[in-house]
């Protein structure tokens, strides 16, 4: 049998767990898978690109668990009433080949993205911020709020979106959060004060949401919008003055903001700062960007939290996607048994 969880038992589940208690047993799962990533497979993501979107498969897999995910990124559909974004994962136990999980990950991608920003950031931001500018309050922006807050103690977002509708929704669905939300004209007066900044924009274009002169000594900017060929965020003389962290450098050197750096990229692995073979923020005024794209290794610890956290939580339905013959050299005489009922 395999599990299915849908998007209303993740709901339930979020429900059971609490959403900042989610995210927050969710970043320590990925920073652990991290400490554990030469263990993992890894590919750069197989892309079918077209002029309106992108379909992308995501695998990985470790001795014990081989999972993917099939994930979208068409940022036209608003326009049709449909999501920018959709996902669906599985979990195959590497033993028997079989599947154990498939589980929706539009919901689950997010809380994953917005889980891996924030161990990135405790990583590598100055201890103690208080304030995070948020540049974009689209589908990613609450999620990173609570994300931020739950795992660092942020408590007040300078927030701001080129549409005014985006923002009027995040104001409203964590305003009971407790967190002090300051609503700005622009980008550059979001960041002023923040001691963290995350960029996370859906406009598919080379952009500068982040110029050099607006960020001074010590920030931490978690650059989460540039995640396809020719999409960017930040300026590339910002980049160049600061100490770069990524994922899986082969993948962000062609999605990721390092491509405004051309031939001179230059950027750490996040997981060799977590394994203790990389520093991580080496002084108090150094600028750290995570360039994140994101990475198969992360769908692979949220699918792996959800099959625990469900099976604990006696949640997720069963379905007999794979046959269960008597004789399994007979695949056949089942098939025979089942059309006769």
């Amino acid at each position: 049998m395999v599990m299915i969880v849908d998007t209303p038992t993740l709901a339930t589940l979020l429900k059971r767990v609490g959403v900042e208690t989610f995210l927050a047993e969710l970043a320590d799962r990925i920073e652990a898978d991290f400490a554990n990533w030469p263990q993992f497979e890894k590919s750069a993501r197989l892309a079918a690109h077209s002029a309106v979107g992108v379909v992308e498969l995501m695998p990985t897999a470790d001795a014990e668990w081989f999972s993917f995910k099939l994930v979208n990124g068409h940022p036209g559909n608003p326009a049709k009433g449909l999501l920018t974004v959709t996902a669906i994962g599985m979990l195959v136990d590497v033993a028997t080949g079989y599947p154990r999980l498939i589980s929706e990950m539009t919901v689950l991608t997010a809380l994953r993205t917005a889980a891996t920003s924030a161990f990135a950031a405790r990583r590598l931001a100055n201890p103690g911020a208080q304030t995070m500018a948020l540049i974009g309050t689209g589908a990613q922006g609450e999620f990173q709020a609570l994300a931020f807050k739950a795992c660092l103690g942020i408590r007040r977002i300078r927030y701001f979106d080129t549409d005014a509708a985006a923002m009027k929704k995040f104001a409203a669905n964590l305003a009971d959060a407790g967190l002090e939300l300051v609503a700005c004209r622009s980008a550059a007066e979001a960041v002023t004060g923040a001691e963290l900044i995350t960029t996370a924009t859906a406009v598919k274009a080379a952009q500068r949401v982040l110029t050099d002169g607006m960020v001074g000594p010590g920030v931490h900017i978690n650059a989460i919008g540039g995640d396809c060929p020719g999409k960017t965020e930040v300026d590339a003389r910002l980049l160049e003055r600061a100490r770069i962290f990524v994922e899986y450098l082969p993948q962000t050197l062609i999605e990721g903001d390092i491509q405004a750096l051309g031939s001179s990229a230059h950027a750490t692995e996040l997981w060799q700062v977590v394994a203790g073979r990389a520093p991580g923020r080496t002084g108090r005024d150094e600028i750290t960007v995570f360039d994140s794209v994101g990475f198969a290794i992360e769908d692979y610890s949220a699918l792996r939290y959800v099959y625990d956290k469900a099976r604990a939580l006696g949640l997720g339905s069963e379905s007999p996607l794979v046959p269960a013959p008597r004789d399994p050299k007979d695949l056949f005489g089942y098939l025979t048994e089942l059309v006769g009922r």
